[in-house]
């Protein structure tokens, strides 16, 4: 049995205050790196190794699977196993379900994954035309409405008094499409993931006798990440609590960045002020990043900001680096590069990350990063082991563990076999999409078998994944991570560039107001926070409002002006015959871009065509001298390109 003080041995003197301190409420302000997890999982432990706290009555919440696994094994570690640690939706699907019959009589309603088909229904029966982009959008809003408590009758009100739209549709518009969505519902008797979070609360605040059941199950409550607990989870909890204190609250206000999910980060900086006598504790100590990563993460908010300021506790490392580009393209180009000669030097592919505010910046990464042939990742680890190749995959490999034993050191070789029945190479295939992604998460696994001890059977890889599965810890494939700045809450690299931090893209321009200025400040700092060792920051055009504190003055002074393309582009140096050349290459490669489904730079970028048209080689040697062509690259259209170049 784990003793009490050794569980507070490793604990520095603010993790220790909370570990100790386990009587509610209580509120930690735990800043980016500090060891928040550790910290809320020693209480725990140390609440049940004391005797205070019993496992089974002590419920611990948090908002991902990932985070809600990797708790769970910490505290089985710490000898707090049979501790509930759950996602919100979680916790409450388990309640639901166990009190639906009771309270209703009837079967628990089939749960719809996806809103866009009702949505879609919902949009036809009120005379939307809607095409992706709007149902996603009205998909959303729906959301909002609902983990903000706005029934259907009220939106237009709400959405006036926090200036919400969707595309051009009135307010009134949408809410009638909302009262069509909740009709489809009802008439399915299909129910939607925030119907799980409403129907909990409702049976909690109808029915006496479930709530009683649940208050005495649980008595001790944990929330992780509390900044991003929207209303209804806020009110869901107070259900759970029924008036009681014992609570402890965990986040951090400047990384609120879900405020368009209903999430405010004064849930965190107003806990003080809903429970008096609650005590509050700051977690400063940052153990992830280095002192100068940590300098530019508090430059990011002014003095006096919500939050903490953060003290570095690791060993200093290279100066953050920031760098203006002429265009995306040229951005892309250097953060590759930059990523070939981190790689040279001993940095795994998996230990970069590039994030940006926006799907659409990972466009031109990809392209630089093909031409570089830097191996890259599109997907983050959420949800992995619910991907049908993913469950397909564990049920091939689980069938070849039963059929037949694998020779010790044959595991890896055994693995790929499996998988290349499903199609799996040890090439990428070519382009982005859902076969690129298929791909991506085959390629985890291999990784996966390729990390496994000496001699370990297909039997042990098997049972590996069905932990990993349980706790939400999936593998990864060894290749730079291209992800948005949401995407990366909670996640952590060696080294991290920051791209296209420049003004309309962060902050975006669709925020206009103070309020949403602050969110994508918030975004920033969640984006800087994440590198360890090194901390790459570039933009192209005009740099980011947020870097005014951290650029040098002359630095800061010639991002105000647009960046000079002082030297033309390939294509722009090109003559009118090489042009000519230029454009039947543009023709040949977009219909080999449609024959293979891929976007057109997987084929060839403008640069190397631009490339072709000047040199106008004639064998497969001249064509290896061209940037961005390779072996594979000759094998696959070297005949077709030859063919285009000679009869020009």
């Amino acid at each position: 049995m784990t003793e009490p003080d050794d569980l507070l041995a490793n604990l520095d003197p603010e993790q220790r205050a909370v570990a100790t301190m386990l009587r509610g409420p209580l509120c930690v302000i735990a800043g980016a790196g500090t060891g928040k997890t550790r910290a809320i999982t020693h209480r725990i432990a140390y609440g049940v190794a004391t005797g205070i706290y019993r496992p089974s009555e002590v419920l611990a919440v948090t908002f991902t699977t990932r985070a809600a696994g990797e708790m769970r094994s910490r505290l089985g570690a710490l000898g707090a196993a049979g501790v509930q640690a759950r996602t919100f939706h979680s916790a409450s699907l388990r309640q639901a379900r166990y009190f639906w019959p009771q309270v209703y009589g009837t079967e628990f309603p089939e749960i719809v994954r996806s809103k866009f088909a009702l949505v879609a229904d919902a949009a036809r029966r009120v005379g939307i035309r809607a095409d992706q982009g709007l149902l996603r959008d009205l998909s959303a809003e729906i959301e909002w409405a609902k983990v903000s408590n706005i029934r259907p009758a009220d939106y237009v009100s709400a959405a006036e008094r926090h200036h919400r739209e969707v595309a051009d549709l009135e307010s009134g518009t949408v809410g009638g499409l909302m009262v069509a969505y909740e009709d489809i519902k009802r008439e399915r008797g299909r129910i939607d993931m925030e119907d799980i979070l409403l129907i909990t609360a409702a049976i909690l605040a109808d029915d006496e006798r479930a709530a009683a059941q649940v208050r005495q199950q649980y008595r001790w409550f944990v929330v992780d990440e509390f900044q991003d607990v929207n209303p209804l989870q806020a009110m869901l909890l107070d259900l759970w609590l029924g008036g009681r204190d014992e609570i402890c609250v965990v986040g951090d206000p400047r990384q609120t960045i879900y405020t368009f999910a209903g999430a405010s980060p004064a849930a965190l900086t107003g806990f003080t002020r809903k429970f008096a006598d609650a005590e509050r504790i700051e977690l400063v100590r940052n153990y992830r990043s280095t002192p100068q990563i940590i300098s530019v993460a508090n430059a990011v908010f002014p003095r006096g900001s919500d939050g903490v300021q953060l003290s570095a506790q690791s060993p200093p490392g290279e100066a953050p680096r920031f760098s203006a580009h002429a265009d995306d393209a040229a951005e892309a180009r250097a953060i590759a590069a930059e990523a070939v000669r981190l790689h040279q030097r001993g940095v795994s592919w998996s230990q970069m990350a590039v994030l940006f505010r926006i799907n659409a910046q990972a466009e031109p990464l990809q392209e630089a990063f093909g031409e570089a042939e830097v191996p890259y990742t599109l997907r983050g680890v959420e949800g992995f082991f619910q991907r049908a190749e993913v469950r397909q995959a564990v049920a091939l490999l689980r069938a070849a563990a039963r059929a037949a034993a694998v020779d010790a050191g044959r595991l890896l070789d055994e693995v790929r076999a499996v998988l290349s029945s499903m199609g799996y190479t040890d090439a990428p295939p070519h382009g982005a999409g859902a076969v690129r992604d298929q791909w991506e998460s085959m390629q985890a696994l291999v990784s996966m078998a390729a990390s496994m001890p000496e001699g370990a059977s297909m039997d042990d890889f098997v049972a590996e994944l069905a932990q990993r599965a349980e706790h939400a810890h999936a593998p990864v494939s060894d290749g730079v991570v291209l992800a948005t700045l949401h995407a990366a809450k909670g996640l952590e690299w060696e080294v991290v560039f920051c791209a296209g931090v420049r003004e309309g893209r962060l902050p975006f321009s669709m925020a206009e107001t103070p309020t949403e200025i602050e969110e994508e400040r918030r975004l920033f700092y969640v984006g800087v926070t994440r590198a360890r060792r090194q901390l790459n920051i570039s933009w192209r055009g005009r740099a980011s409002r947020f870097l005014d504190p951290l650029l040098p003055a002359d630095q800061r002074a010639s991002s105000r002006s647009k960046v000079k393309k002082t030297v033309p582009t390939a294509v722009e140096s090109l003559d009118d015959a090489d042009r000519s050349l230029f454009e039947q290459l543009k023709i040949w490669r977009l219909e080999e871009a449609n024959r293979a489904s891929v976007p057109a730079f997987v084929v060839f970028t403008d640069a190397t065509l631009a490339a072709l048209a000047q040199n106008r080689p004639s064998d497969a040697a001249g064509l290896l001298r061209m940037p961005g062509i390779g072996a594979s690259k000759i094998e696959r259209y070297g005949d077709a390109v030859l063919k285009v170049v000679g009869s020009a």
